[in-house]
């Protein structure tokens, strides 16, 4: 089945040429998401906890306008950029994935912006 990109309505520039999802065979794609606003400056500077709720409503967006739901989410695949802010980080995940969870992972790493603290990648299945 062929590739389908998926832009929400209002989305800002990307750093690099990619699309902020794609969709094959019912399975929609997030890529690596971080809290930038449309010309792509880093927001809630300093804060992990809003930097993360910023980067999980860019993701709902993506899968929602493919036509799923945060349920449909199947693997997160989480970067941060220290670990004193995993519980941070924790914390706001929870509420966004308050039934079964997804799979994932979670590393500590350098950031393509020196101001993000979090980024996610995300894989829902929302059917065909």
């Amino acid at each position: 089945m062929p590739m389908k990109a998926i832009f929400p309505p209002g989305s800002g520039k990307t750093l690099a040429p990619y699309s902020p999802g794609a969709m094959a065979d019912g399975v929609v794609y997030v890529a690596g998401t971080l809290a930038l606003d449309k010309d792509t400056n880093v927001v809630h500077v300093g804060d992990a906890a809003k930097q993360t709720e910023y980067v999980l409503e860019q993701i709902k967006s993506v899968i929602e306008t493919a036509g799923g739901t945060m349920a449909d989410v199947t693997f997160n695949q989480i970067f941060i950029t220290d670990w004193a802010n995993y519980a941070a980080v924790n914390a706001v995940y929870a509420k966004y994935f308050p039934g079964d969870k997804p799979a994932r992972y979670c590393i500590q790493c350098g950031l393509v912006k020196k101001e993000a603290l979090v980024e996610i990648a995300t894989t829902a299945h929302v059917g065909k």
